[in-house]
């Protein structure tokens, strides 16, 4: 099939986006693409259908795995072969994914930047028969980007291994600066780019200097009508300003990366199909989420950059109609802005501490714990150790630039089980234990194929099943994999953290110094420029456009500079008139101030009034205190 056919077979669509068939195109000539488009502009399908035309499979690295399970999910329903590897899962199990990509039919292969770096996923990469390589948010290679990750460094290595193999790397924000970052760390030959532009005509962009955010966004929410988005720092304030919205009789709700699982998905699935008018949020929330008819999105504090505000207010108006995107931030917000700023950089001995107490934390010995995996709680540690939780994130993430450790986001992992032994000796352990007879009997018949891949299970279904508690299924699935029967691997909802090399001692600790100033330079730039964007009395499109270098670009009309601009406009042609019938009038005699206002036909009376006072101030008219005359 071709890509036209692939569009309209799996996708159902007659025809391309505007520069979608384009970057196609690009991609089957084999060159190496970077495709700038906006959120919700179909980034996947510019990999997915030249994936899907040529032979072989396709290797997409991504950094969410929010989204990466949401797209193998997306092309397993339209009968697509696709499998993701992610932090947290077991080395038996990715031996087996990456066996199936191998010989098997697998399409697209969906891993997480952190697994490169495993030479078992190399290896077995090179005998793979690879027809693209795709990077998706591809600014996060970039250390000049506003969300750099440092395994993504990793990823060129891949090139290596598959020198002949062409890339696409796609992203929704980069400046020029950050673009061109791109094309040398991914080492493109002869690059095509292709940039959609970062104007959006239906989006008003609006800012507000107020201390009184939660009136205002009463305000906008009973003003304008259908579904909102609200974005704030964190997960107290998630909960606090939902609870205010509902008790002013809004269906609203909260959302964050500490909720469970189910939990999180019954919210979004919610919001989605509108019984939830508002979702107050932190920035966890939506990737991949792509609801078209978001009629506003507010943000009750100011961002860390423009890229991230831009990707987030963005998701306002994709069904092209108007849509408001709100900033409320006053001069309190400004300087707790540059504080947090302050407070995210460590001092190397805090990074060292920082280091030392993750050994403690997970009982490792000094030249122990290469390439384990641990589920990590962040809140549990930084409560342990007395630390603060922006300054630990910080120290965790230079710890991941110098390789130390790798850190997930949370994931969701379901339980999994899969047969070690053969199947005569699952039966003779059977017959000869009565006790979990009924238990493997079960696990069997509800979950197949298990002696080659492993299966999910949902250990509260077993127990419903045999009538026995939760924790029983648990203790009786241990036992069996401590004799070796089966390998049981528990469900978790926890961000995964892996030491890349075994624990070192603090005296051969060694930081990059030099990184930490660099990343010190770029977020204060950042900071200044959202700042600028909150002061600067200039069309707000204008501004988010010069930013991401497309210059000379004409005012928007709708932010709220250029409406303020228009009003005064409209005011002073209103004025004008009222001046040129009051000396009209006024050139046939005098009139007494009654007269007069009840002759003018334009405007107010107030507005009437006001133009007779000025024009006595400047001296134009007069009065003799009855009638007025020129």
């Amino acid at each position: 099939m071709n890509e036209i056919e692939v569009l309209k077979h799996y996708w159902g669509f007659n025809s391309f986006r505007p520069l979608q068939e384009e970057i196609i195109q690009s991609v089957l000539s084999g060159q190496d693409t970077l495709a700038l488009l906006p959120t919700g502009g179909g980034k996947s399908l510019c990999f997915q259908i030249p994936a899907l035309v040529k032979e072989g499979i396709c290797i997409v690295v991504s950094p969410l795995v929010a989204l990466m399970k949401d797209q193998v999910e997306n092309l397993k329903s339209k009968g697509i072969n696709a499998v993701a590897i992610y932090a947290g899962m077991g080395k038996r199990e990715i031996d087996i994914l990456l066996d199936n990509c191998i010989y098997g039919k697998i399409k697209f292969l969906y891993i997480s930047p952190e697994r490169l770096m495993s030479e078992l996923v190399r290896v077995r990469i090179s005998y793979m028969n690879v027809n693209l390589i795709a990077i998706d948010e591809a600014h996060c290679i970039s250390q000049w980007g506003y969300d750099f990750r440092p395994p993504y460094l990793k990823i060129s290595e891949l090139r290596e291994i598959l020198p002949e193999v062409p890339v696409i790397a796609l992203t929704a924000t980069a400046t020029a600066f950050v673009r061109e970052d791109i094309v040398e760390k991914l080492a493109f030959k002869n690059p095509k780019v292709f940039v959609q532009s970062f104007s959006r005509k239906n989006l008003s962009y609006v800012v507000f200097d107020l201390d009184d955010k939660y009136k205002k966004l009463m305000d906008i929410v009973t003003n304008v009508r259908g579904s909102g988005l609200v974005y704030v720092r964190n997960r107290r304030e998630a909960s606090e300003v939902a609870l205010f919205l509902q008790r002013n009789g809004i269906a609203a709700d909260f959302y964050h990366a500490g909720l469970e699982r189910d939990e999180r998905s019954r919210k979004q699935e919610e919001w989605k199909r509108n019984q939830i008018r508002v979702m107050v949020a932190t920035n966890a929330f939506g990737m991949g989420i792509d609801k078209p008819d978001v009629r506003f999105v507010v943000h009750l504090d100011l961002p860390e950059s423009l890229e991230a505000y831009y990707q987030e207010a963005g998701r306002g108006g994709r069904d092209e109609h108007r849509a408001f995107a709100v900033l409320l931030a006053n001069q309190s917000d400004q300087l707790a802005l540059r504080a947090k700023y302050t407070d995210s950089f460590p001092a190397v001995e805090e990074i060292k501490k920082t280091y030392h107490y993750l050994g403690s934390y997970f009982q490792l010995a000094y030249g122990a714990g290469e390439g384990l995996n641990f589920n990590f709680d962040l809140a549990d540690f930084c409560k342990r150790f007395k630390l603060g939780v922006i300054k630990t994130i910080a120290a965790l993430k230079f710890l991941e630039h110098d390789e130390y450790i790798t850190l997930s986001e949370n994931i969701f992992l379901p339980s999994r089980v899969m047969f070690t032994a053969g199947n005569e000796d699952v039966y003779r352990f059977q017959i000869e234990n009565a006790g979990y007879d009924p238990l493997i009997k079960t696990i069997l018949r509800s979950y197949g194929g298990m002696f080659d891949h492993y299966a999910n299970i949902v250990e509260s279904d077993i127990a419903k099943r045999l009538s026995i508690s939760y924790n029983d299924v648990v203790r009786m699935l241990t036992n069996l994999q401590e004799m070796g029967l089966l390998s049981y691997l528990q469900q978790t909802d926890q961000p995964q953290l892996q030491f890349i090399r075994a624990r070192v001692d603090l005296q051969h600790f060694d930081i990059d110094v030099k990184y930490i100033e660099l990343r010190k330079k770029i977020q204060l730039e950042q900071i200044n420029a959202v700042l600028a964007y909150a002061e600067t009395p200039l069309c707000r499109s204008i501004q988010l456009l010069a930013y991401f270098d497309e210059p000379n670009a004409d005012k928007c009309g709708v932010c709220d500079i250029c409406l303020a601009e228009k009003k005064n406009e409209d005011l002073a042609e209103l004025n004008d008139k009222i001046d040129f019938e009051i000396a009209t009038l006024l050139q046939t005699g005098p009139h007494a101030l009654d007269e007069l206002v009840t002759a003018i036909k334009t405007g107010s009376d107030n507005e009437k009034l006001n133009q007779i006072r000025e024009l006595l101030d400047a001296g134009k008219i007069k009065t003799d205190g009855k009638n007025y005359y020129l």
